[in-house]
């Protein structure tokens, strides 16, 4: 990833409060992969697997409504064929929204919404490679399924 110092030091405060409010660890990875895919620095094979693994979990998240826990599975599970991705040319524009949005936030429950937000813009703008992302999803052989309706209490 190849950021500023500044955006750098606001993703870190994005984290840190993160960190320190428990109702803000559902979101959390969606902080990372929306951070992650818009700062996908050059055409090397680091970059290229990290992109291309965010924006799966991005894919999983906002398209199939995985909850955190699964679709980090699943993501992970993404990671073993991740030597196969190949470069994709980053939008010009990466989102309407960003770090810098999610800091202006105060309540917790700000925080999250922003976050949902912040990750939609960042998954949207890559709109133009969402088809090779789910070939790669599927060439991964994820057996994901969107969660179950919650069962009786």
């Amino acid at each position: 990833m190849v950021s500023s110092p500044a955006c750098w030091a606001a993703f870190g405060e994005v984290l840190a409060r993160e960190y320190s409010e428990p109702a803000l660890l559902s979101i959390h990875r969606l902080s990372v992969d929306a951070y992650a895919v818009q700062h996908p620095g050059s055409p090397c094979r680091q970059s290229i697997q990290s992109v291309g693994v965010h924006l799966i979990r991005l894919c999983l998240f906002l398209e199939h409504g995985l909850a955190p826990d699964r679709a980090n599975e699943a993501m992970l599970a993404a990671g073993r064929i991740k030597h196969t991705f190949s470069w994709l040319e980053p939008p010009s524009a990466l989102g309407a929204v960003t770090v810098h949005d999610v800091l202006q936030a105060t309540e917790t429950s700000a925080h999250a919404a922003m976050v949902r937000r912040w990750a939609q813009s960042a998954w949207d703008a890559w709109g133009p490679h969402h088809e090779r992302v789910r070939q790669w999803l599927v060439q991964s052989n994820n057996s994901f399924k969107q969660n179950p309706p919650p069962g009786p209490a």
